[in-house]
């Protein structure tokens, strides 16, 4: 170091008083999070020591020199700092490849291929041996156990695994462990630009949460319009889940039918099991924003501390899907400079600290979010994996899970609840056959039902009527819906509602036509739904055009619907708006196949269509007949097959996974297959925009991280745009680059249909008339 020994810096400084972040404060902080991260799945000894070293390049000159040139005025050190953690790792650590930890902590997990020649360049005689060897030397006098007498083992269900499955169990260790030290080095270096101490929630007492929740459900449903007819057999439903709690850990079954209050019962289990198992959180994961939006709702009453209580939130409501680790820009790169594209880069780095970790007793997020965090080599996804070990993870409304990733899910889920603590409960009217697929082969299936066709039986309250033909359009089905004054129809495509929006707008003489679709921000989506259960509940007439959003999760009832054709379980999950407190003798479920509508395109999409009209239409069977149901999953899984067992379902990720080819892992799990959607912050009304434009503000200030919260102030005031249109809006200046793939709206939004590309302002400058 120039001018000769001085003390070794992490960061520059940070918070009120400008104190430099020491190099050694830094990895004993992170060391000490990251063991106590990784003490819960019986690694912590491993899990601190990669936290220990995985800034140890950061002892060299060059490093050191660096940071002090630009620690005040900015810019990036632009020193590589990876290999010298990375060679200590190789070197005390077994398996070695957990090397790959430390050499990804800022760019992601590589490949095999990659870590052995980054490897190769820190030895002696490499590229990068003398920086490695120099930074060792000096990081190794202030904290001297970075050298070790003896190396550190890998848990012993690792060495006890068949040798097939050995490399899978390691794919799924490297990754949690990754998440203990990202997650730990995110938290200390946030604390140090903060200028406060690191916040790490204690575990909640989860008995207590079940006397709170027991409490305020008891008085819920005192205050709520009784349903006789199906109030018994929710009630009936709740106590089964209650009681099924008390059972060992591992993969529950949860089979109700629409209608039968699956949310509460799922809840009651989930918090029961944590308490009676000793287990930290509950993660609910669902497949569509909306029903994070409801259920995080329905929790927040159940579970939060009162207002002005002092406690701590308990529900955690977690759906942004902003991307902070694409260091190429993911939209728009094509249209920056090279200086814009670095300040954007410089902006991704730092708000990677607003990345969310799940550190609460509750969490309540989308499939996609958990599972594209499983999958993915990326810090900002991959930090939160760490507090899925000790929980009961709850997959509502799991048949929205694609079957062309169902192998690598399925295998993931098992290797959880196999040697991470974790129980999962599986949510749905409509469960997939999952046990008889390879991955879930031989693994207990645990039923929380008795007889679920007995209670299909009891709650069946609408009859089918179906329309095909091809004088069957859109607005020929607007047209006869616009008739009846209580009506809600689900479309296949957000481009369709928005059409059918316009169609029953122009048939209909109600004067109350609500439209829902991801192109509306959640606190649009939440006062839509507001105002339609409230005209409901007054009787009033409302007609809803919505996307499949509505369908799974939302608690609304119609006396009819309409349903665009699709696979049997959104045939029935639609059905299950319709009658859905058994008010009426029977409801009416019209489903419609129309010519001119759009569906997704995807083979995987087509061989469910494929299937369901195999089974179900006029002349077959109800898509809620429980046998028919499992024939059809299993024929839709022989589609995807071909006739293979090995091929499909995502066994070409599993061969992935076990050549520990993290990057293309990544690249190949993708559960939304139709372009990847972009969130877009829109400032909806005048008086959320300083709230908005200050939370922008600091998310582009790469002097001033910021945590977690801020990215989730602006969940409430996000829609998603394809990313083929968030690329033509950028262009057309309807929106700008915020961080990662995050866009501010500029452009026009529709009091009713949010981001409509139909619009004729929007239309134009898109450039699609």
């Amino acid at each position: 170091m120039a001018g000769g020994e001085q003390r070794l810096y992490a960061h520059s400084p940070g918070g009120a008083s400008g104190v430099w972040h020491s190099l050694e404060e830094h990895l004993r902080g992170a060391a000490a999070l990251a063991g106590r991260f990784g003490g819960v799945f019986g690694a912590s000894q491993l899990a601190e020591y990669l936290a220990l070293v995985h800034d140890v390049g950061k002892g060299s000159c060059a490093w050191q020199d660096r940071l002090r040139a630009v620690g005040v005025s900015g810019g990036r050190v632009g020193v590589p700092h990876k290999h010298a953690g990375a060679v200590l790792t190789e070197q005390y650590v077994r398996p070695a490849v957990c090397a790959a930890v430390v050499f990804g902590h800022h760019g992601g997990l590589p490949d095999m291929e990659r870590l052995r020649d980054e490897l190769y360049k820190a030895r002696p005689g490499g590229s990068e041996s003398a920086g490695v060897e120099e930074a060792i030397r000096a990081v190794e006098r202030i904290v001297p156990e970075i050298r070790r007498s003896s190396p550190i083992l890998p848990p012993g269900w690792l060495r006890e695994l068949p040798k097939g499955e050995r490399q899978l169990g390691l794919d799924l260790l490297v990754r949690m462990l990754f998440s203990c030290v990202v997650d730990a080095d995110f938290l200390d270096t946030a604390a140090h630009f903060a200028g406060a101490e690191v916040v790490v929630r204690e575990p909640v007492d989860m008995a207590a949460l079940v006397e709170r929740y027991e409490l305020r459900r008891a008085a819920f449903l005192a205050g709520r319009d009784p349903s006789p007819r199906v109030d018994g057999l929710r009630e009936s439903v709740y106590e089964q889940a209650c009681a099924a709690a008390a059972g060992e850990p591992g993969v529950y079954v949860l089979h109700v039918p629409t209608g039968g209050a699956k949310t509460v019962a799922a809840g009651g289990f989930a918090l029961r099991h944590a308490a009676r198992h000793g287990l930290r959180r509950v993660v609910l994961a669902v497949p569509f924003i909306s029903i994070t939006e409801q259920n995080a709702g329905v929790y927040r009453d159940l579970l939060d501390p009162d207002p002005g209580s002092g406690e701590p939130t308990v529900v955690l409501e977690h759906h942004s899907g902003v991307d902070l680790d694409d260091e190429d820009v993911p939209v728009g790169g094509d249209a920056l400079s090279a200086s814009e594209r670095e300040e954007l880069k410089e902006r991704a780095r730092t708000a990677r600290l607003a990345a969310e970790n799940w550190d609460a007793p509750f969490v309540v997020t989308t499939a996609v979010r958990l599972f594209e965090s499983l999958f993915s080599r990326r810090p900002s996804d991959v930090r939160r994996l760490h507090n899925l070990a000790g929980s009961v993870i709850v997959l509502d409304e799991v048949q929205e899970l694609p079957d062309g990733l169902l192998a690598p899910i399925l295998s993931v889920l098992r290797g959880l609840v196999d040697h991470f603590r974790v129980t999962v409960l599986l949510v749905s009217a409509t469960q997939p056959s999952f046990w008889e697929l390879s991955a879930w082969r031989g693994l207990e299936r645990k039923a929380v039902i008795d007889d679920p066709e007995a209670l299909f039986g009891a709650l069946q309250r609408v009859d089918y009527d179906w329309r095909t033909g091809d004088d069957v359009t859109l607005e020929s089905i607007a047209g006869e819906a616009a008739e009846y004054p209580q009506v809600l129809a689900v479309v296949g495509t957000t481009r369709d509602a928005a059409r059918f929006h316009r169609y029953l707008e122009e048939a209909s003489s109600m004067g109350r036509v609500l439209h829902l679709s991801t192109r509306m921000t959640g606190a649009h989506r939440r006062e839509v739904i507001a105002r339609m259960r409230e005209l409901l509940r007054q009787g009033e007439p409302v007609q809803v055009v919505s996307t499949s959003l509505i369908e799974a999760g939302v608690d609304v009832d119609f006396p009819r619907v309409y349903r665009a054709w699709a696979p049997a379980e959104s045939l029935q999950q639609a059905a299950g708006r319709c009658n859905r407190d058994g008010r009426l003798d029977r409801g009416t479920v019209i489903v419609f196949s129309p010519a001119d509508g759009g569906r997704p395109q995807g083979d995987e999409y087509k061989a469910a269509l494929a299937a369901a009209a195999k089974f179900f239409g006029p002349q077959l069977k109800r898509p809620d007949d429980l046998r028919a149901l499992d024939a059809y999953y299993q024929e839709r899984y022989a589609y995807q097959q071909g006739g293979d067992p090995e091929a499909g379902l995502g066994a070409g990720i599993q061969k992935l996974r076990r050549a520990l080819d993290f990057p293309q892992v990544d690249r190949a799990f993708q559960m939304i297959d139709d372009q990847r959607s972009v969130p877009v912050v829109v400032i909806r009304q005048e008086s959320d925009r300083e709230h908005i434009e200050a939370a922008v503000a600091q998310l582009k200030d790469r002097f001033r991280p910021c945590g977690p919260e801020v990215l989730r102030s602006l969940q409430q005031h996000t829609a998603t745009l394809p990313r083929r249109e968030a690329e033509k809006a950028l262009k057309a200046g309807l929106a700008d680059l915020v961080t990662g793939d995050l866009l501010l709206w500029q452009g026009a939004y529709h009091q009713e249909r949010g981001l409509d590309p139909d619009e004729p302002e929007s239309a134009e400058m898109y450039g699609v008339v």
